[in-house]
């Protein structure tokens, strides 16, 4: 698994995969799930799986490595519901506590040190999410390009989000930048039923800020 996690291929069986979260039991589980997220590449000719870039390899090195995946796997997915259910109520103080705890246990210091390392704990933390939403990355939207959107399943009937990051900087001015550039204008069919998360990472206090508004 370390050369996995340094960018080797190993194989995997994709022939269990139930789409269901509570019966994950083994390594293969997870790493199918990963794939559907587009957290991991899988080659069908070889029935291989890879880690596409270091964001991803960093973010995900702990929880692969981790003998007990099934128990881990559950404690992830109960934290990232109830992340879910902060970030739907608006609460950003504990959306903001939620991403120290979970980036705090699966990643090392080091490296954490730009906003694509924001975004790769973003869909670490936001997996529960999977099945209800679609997430996008750098949606172009409006007057420019959106970090993250997460847009509603047919069979969901949650608001969609937009999420801007931002690195040494603040959550407003995240949420003043969703505002600015219009990155809700392709969400229209939701209008009405939108978050706005802005979420700031500051690297001299190490804390995460975000901010909530509905648009």
């Amino acid at each position: 698994m370390h050369n996995f996690i340094g960018g080797a291929e190993i194989e995997v069986s994709t022939s269990r995969f139930q789409n269901d979260f509570e019966r994950f039991q083994t390594r293969d589980d997870v790493l199918t799930l990963l794939i559907h997220l587009g957290y991991l590449t899988y080659d069908a000719a070889h029935k291989t799986v890879h880690i596409p870039n270091k964001e991803v390899s960093d973010e995900f090195r702990h929880f692969l490595c981790n003998d007990q995946v099934g128990e881990h796997w559950r404690k992830l997915l109960t934290r990232s519901r109830k992340l879910m259910e902060d970030t739907l109520r608006g609460n950003g103080k504990a959306v903001a506590e939620a991403l120290e705890e979970i980036r705090g246990e699966n990643d090392e210091p080091q490296f954490y040190n730009n906003e694509q390392a924001i975004r790769a704990v973003i869909k670490y933390a936001y997996i529960s999410a999977f099945g209800q939403y679609l997430y996008v990355e750098e949606m172009p939207s409006g007057k420019g390009i959106a970090d993250i959107a997460f847009i509603p399943t047919n069979r969901s009937r949650l608001p969609a989000m937009v999420v801007e990051l931002k690195w040494n900087r603040t959550a407003g001015g995240a949420l003043l930048q969703i505002k600015d550039r219009e990155y809700t204008s392709k969400l229209k069919p939701f209008a009405g039923n939108i978050l706005l998360v802005g979420i700031n990472y500051d690297e001299k206090t190490g804390m995460h800020t975000c901010l909530i508004e509905k648009a």
